[in-house]
């Protein structure tokens, strides 16, 4: 019955005459992309008849500010950061997303009460709630398993080389958390001289011992390959190399990093109707608790919660492996895009020189 609603819901979006038979979405390659072209291309392709082509991109966000400036706009919908979508609005480069465009939950909530917080932007809408996570290759240690961010920095009792992002973002709060500062201290120490200091002298303490990732699907081969024996990653590729490659890895959820990806369309798109059509088509109820089939990341949608079941191996249950999980929730940090927009320039020229300096 939710579904019938739901597909009616979105059929009635789709009789606004597209007449588009491509559209082009810029995504993020990987398990992620897999996940958004079974629970959300197949489908819209049945229903609209419109062939959706994938382009994957390391940051989307690249690209989509590329084609703008450059006034040929190839990309219809683009999947994105929050933080880039809040900056790439106020310049301009979006088109804005009406919230009263967007279907309403199955038992009618409309959508701007049914998205999680921070889920609905001027001009975006987010997707998926995921988390940067540590995860470690269980052969290689021996007696106890590493369980906390501080483990990731104690390379006396669990050596190896390191896997981290090259940027600020993923790393100051992480070595933060490892040094003892709580969750909720994170953004009030990075906004002092003392904390970023303290960040930083927790660094240099495995800076050596450290592999720079810039792509999300690196740290996952990374530990695949034996190259590091821990690393920072994307939980839903993590769990993708666990459960579909049966990779001996595991996660650990302390100090994780939570973020949304959001849809966005940018101005000159070349299908912007169909474009509109395809992002509330994506981000219905049934849609996001669709995707957690095929991948471990958590719907941004309140309403599709109680609607995802199991992996596409029929056996296992993705409740507990979603970063929105109450374990994996106990010791997070929420993305803030407003403390980024206001000190991301000057935290990443000095980590740039960090790392730059021996």
């Amino acid at each position: 019955m939710k579904t019938t609603l739901i597909l009616s819901t979105a059929l009635s979006g789709l009789a606004f005459g597209a007449t588009a038979q491509e559209l082009n979405v810029v995504s993020w390659g990987g398990a992620y992309e897999v996940s958004q072209v079974e629970a959300y291309n197949k489908p819209f392709t049945a229903e609209t008849g419109i062939t959706v082509n994938m382009i994957a991109a390391d940051n989307p966000a690249t690209p989509l500010r590329a084609q703008v400036e450059a006034g040929n706009v190839t990309g219809d919908v683009f999947d994105i950061e929050v933080s880039d979508a809040i900056r790439l609005c106020d310049e301009g480069a979006l088109v804005e997303i009406d919230p009263a465009m967007l279907p309403a939950a199955p038992d009618g909530t409309p959508a701007a009460d049914d998205f999680v917080p921070g889920a609905l932007q001027d001009c975006a809408v987010a997707n998926i709630v995921w988390g940067t996570v540590i995860a470690y290759n269980t052969t290689k240690f021996e007696g106890e398993a590493p369980t906390t961010a501080a483990d990731f920095f104690d390379t006396e009792t669990y050596p190896g080389q390191r896997g981290l992002p090259r940027n600020p973002k993923r790393t100051l709060y992480l070595a933060l958390i490892a040094d003892g500062a709580a969750a909720d201290e994170v953004y009030d120490l990075l906004a002092t001289d003392e904390g970023v200091d303290r960040a930083f002298a927790k660094l240099d303490t495995i800076k050596d011992q450290t592999v720079w990732w810039e792509a999300g699907a690196q740290p996952v081969q990374l530990l695949a390959d034996g190259e590091v024996t821990m690393t920072t990653a994307y939980n839903g590729r993590v769990f993708d190399a666990m459960v579909a490659e049966d990779q001996p890895f595991e996660i650990i959820w302390d100090g994780q990093y939570m973020d949304m990806d959001m849809f966005v369309i940018p101005v000159d798109a070349p299908n912007p109707e169909a474009a509109m059509e395809y992002l509330k088509f994506a981000t219905d109820t049934q849609r996001l608790a669709d995707q957690a089939r095929y991948i471990a990341y958590g719907p941004a949608r309140m309403s599709s919660a109680s609607l995802v079941g199991l992996y596409q191996d029929d056996e296992t249950e993705m409740a507990p492996h979603m970063p929105t999980s109450p374990a994996a929730l106990e010791n997070a940090v929420l993305d803030d895009p407003e403390f980024w927009a206001d000190h991301a320039a000057e935290l990443t020229e000095r980590f740039n020189s960090w790392l730059a300096s021996s």
